[in-house]
């Protein structure tokens, strides 16, 4: 009875030092500023939720056991369009933290750690602290306490003479997690405190107790509070899970997309652990609502539930992301890549709207509606402008950020004057090659890639939303008009952006894809 008796009275504590209360000499009319979970996910579709198979946004796939996924967008707000802006890991991070394009940092693929068979110490890839600003290092400036746990793949710190290249110069006051870009399913090897240790157990479990900790630490440290919560999952490997995570599954007989001499039998395998592993981050995300609520925060403390890119699981014949790899029992004919030094036939560089496309739920409590539906394109670049804007943090003077507020859109808002169209990029320098560019509306989207002559592509959204049949080569002037209407706009964006690729495409006059 004593026990619970204190567990109630630090409860109430918690409680009363989150909503940060007003003490002698404030401004009365000053709200408590609220708390912040940003929650990331690693490689999770936007289908690998049940929510959006229940509201009808895919087909042909199963439904994941989703229940807290499911929960938080009936508690807040779905996008049905949000998506990334280069579908690998770390581009599409540098994204998120900087609200800028990657290229701006000269940051084109994953960024591979030491152990990796593609590492060159010669060629190392990271961003630079000084030489970016990230909504973490905002926050921090404002009073927040700032906690990073689970994954940053934006540099390794590891190496003699790599250490500002570690999270807390980068406006994390604290950091637990993975050294690198990816980690075992089970056992990790985590830095905790400063330490790198072998921790027995599931990683997702793991990391999730981390989080934990860090909220019950923040509460009581008397500060509002961001947390990123990374997790690993559902990158590859999926299995081991907990029993819990795989009894949804254990007797399904997964839905497959169609695809001609798609390996069925490796793509339902696959996706069986693949969804696993998605509930895996399932049962770790109702754990911290859970522990929000047990502390009495939740009403104070948004929550954004994203992931850094989409996946294809037989989609267009691939698995995996804008490196997609051949999911057919034989290589599909045509030249869909450049070969290098490492590759063999098996990649897909892509731009599909699969890869791009990224679940995201917003619960923002008193502002958004219960289980309101967002259909607005909206973007990663989006995150950095939205969290200061939740927060009354006005944006520095000094950024450059390439993202919109979406305060309005989440409040209910409508605005006919939103600009739908999307722009994206990648360019593949790990295992093929490829320079790929991307401008989309909600009827066309082109893909442009400077690199391979003959791989350029053009999709009718409305008739095609499965990207199946290009239309690049289509002789109907209606087509080839919106054709080039779209590379104006493509040239255009990379103009904005000051995109390096530019300069190069400016030296090769005979390049057709640049000529406006």
């Amino acid at each position: 009875m004593v026990k619970q008796s204190r567990i109630a009275v630090f409860v109430a504590l918690v409680g009363v030092i989150c909503f940060e209360p007003l003490v002698f000499g404030q401004e009365f009319s000053r709200p408590p500023r609220p708390n912040i979970v940003f929650i990331l996910t690693d490689d999770q579709a936007p289908w690998a939720m049940g929510t959006a198979i229940r509201r009808g946004l895919f087909e042909d796939v199963p439904t994941a056991a989703t229940p807290n996924m499911d929960r938080l967008a009936a508690e807040g707000a779905m996008f049905s369009n949000f998506f990334c802006t280069t579908p690998v890991c770390s581009p599409a991070r540098v994204a998120i933290a900087t609200g800028r394009y990657a290229s701006e940092f000269g940051i084109d693929d994953f960024i591979p750690s030491p152990t990796h068979k593609l590492f060159d110490p010669e060629q190392q890839q990271s961003l630079e602290p000084e030489a970016s600003t990230t909504f973490a290092e905002v926050f921090q400036s404002q009073g927040y306490r700032t906690g990073l746990v689970g994954k940053w793949h934006l540099g390794d710190w590891s190496l003699p003479g790599n250490e500002r290249f570690h999270p807390t110069s980068f406006g994390f006051n604290e950091f637990t997690g993975l050294l690198s870009g990816g980690t075992s399913p089970e056992n990790p090897e985590l830095e905790i405190d400063g330490q790198v240790q072998t921790v027995p157990g599931l990683t997702t479990d793991l990391l999730t107790d981390h989080a934990l900790d860090f909220i019950e630490r923040a509460c009581l440290a008397g500060k509002p509070f961001l947390l990123c919560f990374h997790t690993r999952a559902p990158h590859g490997r999926w299995l081991p899970v907990a029993p819990e995570d795989w009894s949804p599954y254990a007797e399904l007989d997964p839905a497959t997309p169609s695809y001609p001499d798609l390996n069925v039998e490796k793509v339902k395998k696959s996706m069986l652990e693949y969804l696993a592993s998605t509930s895996g981050v399932d049962r770790n995300l109702g754990r911290l609502l859970d522990e929000l609520d047990r502390l009495q925060i939740s009403k104070n403390t948004i929550v954004v539930f994203s992931s850094d890119h989409g996946y294809n699981m037989g989609h267009n014949g691939i698995v995996h992301k804008g490196n997609g790899i051949w999911a057919t029992r034989s290589k599909p004919p045509g030249e869909f890549h450049h070969k290098t030094r490492v590759i063999s036939d098996k990649y897909r560089p892509n731009l599909y709207d699969l890869s791009l496309k990224v679940p995201t739920i917003v619960r923002w409590p008193g502002r958004t509606k219960p289980g309101s539906m967002i259909d607005y394109t909206a973007t990663s670049l989006d995150f950095f402008p939205t969290l200061l804007a939740m927060a009354d943090i006005p944006i520095p003077a000094n950024l450059n950020l390439r993202g919109r507020d979406l305060t309005p859109v989440l409040r209910g808002e409508l605005s006919p004057l939103w600009n739908q169209d999307l722009y994206a990029e990648y360019n593949m320098i790990h295992y093929a090659v490829a320079t790929l560019r991307c401008y989309r509306t909600p009827g066309f989207k082109l893909i442009r890639d400077f690199h391979n002559e003959g791989r350029d592509e053009f999709y009718d959204l409305v008739e095609d939303p499965e990207e199946s049949v290009n239309l690049i080569d289509d002789p109907d002037p209606r087509i080839q008009k919106t054709i080039r209407e779209l590379h104006e706009k493509l040239i255009a964006h990379m103009e904005t952006i000051n995109d390096p690729l530019l300069e190069t495409l400016k030296q090769t006059s005979n390049n057709p894809n640049f000529e406006r």
